[in-house]
């Protein structure tokens, strides 16, 4: 109790001394040293080193008057102020302030404030210094912070950055400008989607185009010959780079009047349709209005194709062959336009030669062309089985698969989505054999592999030589493998095993694949581990991935007996047929494409050369 009290009594100590102190002092007693008034710029007798910035949005000649306006009236206001040393006019021509990006000017303004070159920066209003709220006041607190400080003057505003009331008053104007910029930016949009619903493109400069009084497109004769000329030459098998240093070296110029030529310039001119008098509109878009970052369309926004807008410099067919030149130059074919090969007979009828590096066919192509072969009528599986007096009854049982075994000396081959890779087992099916064709089934999900020449034109090489040794090659497929898992429905974030048969009868070697009978590897980090084909995981193998098995097989061991030795990928290989399995596959149908001949291609090279030579002695 006692100790309470004296903790009491010194709590209420404390507070009778602070409410002394706390009294002050007499006035009188006190000295006050008064603050400097805030300057008027405007008024103030100190030299001021100005600069200027001024910025109109667009390029377009009917702006030039506002720039011109806005560099002249500031020259008046700092000429106006005695005490006022214009250091320079920053202006931006034909740049949004949404951004800062490509502001060049903008950029030298701040360097040179942070150099100490500028006291004072003076601009028409808050949207011409920045539509982007975080950038304003970003460098206007910059400025601000900087010894001596650097302030911002606004004019339409009558604002001052300097002024310690004026960043609350700053972030409302910017984010109305702001919010301005966003309204043009939607108006500009839905005026562009107007202009494309009713076939009025944007047409920007174009090698081999001129445009009239209205805007269309007429053909500048002397460019059109350059079209031509990287045209032919890429058809004729010339890289970009190579045509790139013909044209230079031709002292062709380009668009932009340059007398170098680039790779990727050469690139642009070819896969822009509008040289075979085409139009594709809204290739790119821009999902932030702030950044201006365009991004490819992918259905993204609608597009417009018009055929026929203009008068073509070259063919619609060369310029389809050209985008499958390019298309699959990527993928190491050069000059290769690929082709769909059909098998028509034998064991393997109606299976198409792949080739791993080839893209630009679709699923439906793949199912067409093998549809296009009528199949034996063995291939179907007979609705009735028939079995002599005395024979086992075997309708109950089921093979099982090999799958939930030791899989040790079963050939198998695996699937990522940019890999394939077979096993040694597999390899040592074909003795010394480094190149095979890969055949697919597409309906019937089957996939066949045959030893191949190196002079085969779909060959692709599935071994390579170690210790003296064959061992397993990894084949690249990045090109063909994401049509391969659309065909079998497969998840592009799984890896996929399949275990094959190996049927050999005198010279003849095949492996069959059935590809609906499939191990997946399901990475660990994907959210649903059961979505592709609606599998069900059975063991976790490893930290990376799980292993897991088609929902079908929960209930069963294996497929029927009878079902199973009759399933089509088994009855094409019986001991008393003729296989056929080197039937040499053939084009599915004829080339639709009607291109420039070889002949001809090489002659125009020739002639146009000829005649730019003399266009530009």
């Amino acid at each position: 109790m006692k100790e309470s009290e004296e903790r009491s009594s010194n709590i209420d100590e404390q507070k009778a001394r602070i409410r002394q102190r706390y009294k002050g002092i007499d006035p009188e007693e006190l000295e006050v040293i008064p603050a400097l008034p805030p300057e008027d710029i405007f008024k103030t007798e100190k030299k001021l080193r100005v600069a200027v910035y001024a910025r109109v949005s667009t390029d377009d000649p009917r702006q030039t008057s506002s720039y011109e306006l806005q560099k002249n009236h500031y020259q008046d206001v700092v000429n106006k102020n005695p005490n006022w040393m214009l250091v320079e006019i920053y202006a931006d021509e034909g740049i949004s302030g949404t951004s800062l990006q490509h502001r060049d000017a903008f950029k030298k303004m701040i360097e040179d404030c942070e150099a100490g070159k500028i006291d004072l920066i003076i601009t028409k209003s808050v949207s011409r210094f920045a539509r982007n709220v975080v950038d304003c006041i970003r460098y206007v607190r910059e400025l601000s912070s900087l010894r001596p400080p650097v302030g911002v003057f606004f004019e339409t505003e009558h604002l001052n950055t300097l002024d310690p009331k004026s960043e609350m008053i700053l972030s409302f104007m910017s984010t109305l400008a702001q919010e301005e910029s966003h309204t043009k930016s939607e108006i500009m949009n839905s005026s562009i989607e107007m202009r494309f619903r009713r076939g009025i493109f944007l047409t920007p400069p174009l090698l081999g185009y001129d445009q009239d009084e209205n805007g269309d497109l007429v053909i500048n004769p002397h460019e059109a010959k350059i079209v031509q000329l990287i045209f032919y030459m890429y058809l004729n098998g010339s890289s970009t780079q190579q045509i790139a240093d013909s044209l230079t070296e031709l002292g062709c110029k380009t668009k932009k009047n340059n007398d170098v030529w680039s790779s990727s310039t050469i690139l642009q001119i070819l896969q822009n349709e509008r040289h075979c008098g085409d139009v594709l509109a809204r290739k790119t878009w821009t999902p932030n209005y702030l950044d201006h970052k365009s991004r490819k369309n992918n259905q993204d926004r609608n597009q417009y194709r018009k055929v026929g807008h203009h008068e073509a410099i070259i063919s619609r067919d060369d310029f389809i062959a050209v985008q499958k030149l390019i298309t699959n130059a990527k993928y190491g074919n050069k000059e290769i336009l690929p082709e769909l090969h059909v098998i028509q007979e034998g064991s393997l009828s109606g299976f198409i030669s792949i080739n791993p590096r080839w893209s630009g066919f679709k699923s439906r192509d793949y199912f067409e062309a093998s549809q296009s072969v009528l199949k034996p009528a063995n291939m179907n599986v007979p609705d009735t089985i028939t079995a002599s007096a005395g024979s086992f009854d075997l309708r109950d049982y089921e093979v099982a698969r090999g799958q939930f075994f030791s899989s040790v000396g079963r050939i198998s081959v695996s699937f990522s989505y940019k890999q394939i890779s077979f096993n040694k087992d597999a390899i040592r099916k074909f003795p010394n054999i480094k190149f095979v064709e890969l055949l697919i089934h597409p309906s019937s999900k089957l996939l066949a592999i045959r030893p191949c020449s190196s002079e085969t034109k779909n060959k692709v090489q599935w071994s390579r030589l170690k210790d003296g040794q064959l061992i397993p090659k990894p084949i690249s497929g990045a090109a063909f493998l994401p049509t391969l898992y659309e065909i079998f429905k497969w998840d592009k974030k799984c890896k996929y095993r399949i275990l094959g048969v190996a049927h050999q009868k005198d010279n003849e070697n095949v492996l069959i694949f059935n590809m609906d009978d499939t191990e997946i590897r399901i990475p660990t980090n994907t959210n649903d581990v059961s979505a592709p084909n609606n599998n069900t995981p059975d063991t976790i193998s490893d930290s990376k991935s799980v292993l897991a098995y088609p929902a079908d097989w929960m209930n069963s061991f294996g497929n029927n007996y009878y079902t199973q030795s009759q399933a089509p990928e088994l009855t094409e290989f019986t001991a008393d047929k003729n296989w056929q399995t080197a039937s040499e596959s053939k084009p599915y149908k004829e080339p639709e494409l009607q291109t420039t001949p070889k002949e001809t291609i090489i002659q125009n090279i020739k002639n146009i050369i000829t005649e730019i030579k003399g266009d530009t002695q």
